[in-house]
């Protein structure tokens, strides 16, 4: 409720006042804070992953799933953690996150907020807007001072505007996710980059052309069954690429074939 920490609302000001008068024989304010705070801040026991589960919010956007953890300790001691970067790694596939951010709070020795930011993201692309959003912010501007890092898919800072909380922080994070999908854009003019290379396309060809010259290959008596067909032109189906090329050259052995068939079987009856 102090309001040089900045979360506080009028709102939330006339709503304590009241539950105060409700309630006279609760303990004092300072006192119930000083409690919560301080179950709050211990996480003691605590796996890394509890730790980032224990207080965290996510941000779903076209296909990107960001994770956003309230860590309750000083970053330099939970970087330092042991076999921290596989256990972030883990935790991201675990709950197919793209992007784990942890926001650090904890308080100093004049019992002043500290707050830090660290940013764990594999991609390169995506990593790399992240912070520069969030590094050349001015509304609000977090004041953040690159540290030291133990690995270059995680980012760290010192946040020099501790009243910057992580329910400011979200709309950041979501204005560096509409800065990197503009990114990945296709520029007008130039072709859309499809799945499906030439070459896999013209061994689809070639391979659906083999298949039906080989079909009329065969003996007349002996016909092939008529393939099943398919309800849509997916990928695996040949005519998504168009019908196969049948050559004049294959038709005309396919004749001379039936016709030496019938000739012999004309001279066979005559004997």
């Amino acid at each position: 409720m102090d309001l040089k920490i900045g979360k506080a609302t009028p709102k939330d000001s006339r709503y304590v006042e009241k539950l105060e008068a409700l309630f006279p024989d609760l303990p004092k304010r300072n006192d119930i804070f000083d409690s919560l705070q301080k179950a709050k801040f211990d996480v003691s026991g605590l796996t890394t992953e509890q730790m980032l589960r224990k207080d965290q919010k996510t941000i779903y956007r076209q296909g990107i799933k960001v994770a956003i953890s309230a860590i309750y300790m000083d970053l330099e001691a939970f970087l330092q953690r042991s076999n921290l970067l596989a256990e972030l790694h883990a935790f991201c596939q675990a709950h197919s996150y793209d992007v784990l951010v942890a926001m650090t709070i904890f308080f100093d020795t004049q019992n002043e907020p500290v707050r830090q930011l660290a940013i764990f993201c594999p991609h390169v692309a995506l990593r790399t807007t992240i912070c520069e959003v969030l590094e050349h912010s001015q509304s609000p501007p977090l004041k953040l001072t690159p540290t030291s890092s133990i690995h270059p898919n995680l980012h760290a800072y010192l946040q020099g505007n501790t009243q910057v909380s992580r329910k400011k922080l979200l709309p950041l994070l979501q204005e560096a996710l509409s800065a990197y999908f503009d990114s990945m854009k296709i520029p007008s003019g130039q072709p859309e980059t499809v799945d499906v290379s030439r070459e896999q396309v013209d061994k689809e060809l070639d391979k659906a052309s083999n298949s039906l010259i080989s079909e009329l290959s065969q003996d007349e008596e002996d016909p092939p069954l008529p393939p099943t067909p398919m309800n849509s032109l997916v990928d695996e189906c040949p005519l998504d690429q168009g019908l196969p090329k049948l050559s004049a050259e294959a038709v005309f052995e396919k004749c001379s074939q039936i016709s030496l068939s019938q000739s012999t079987a004309a001279s066979l009856s005559k004997k």
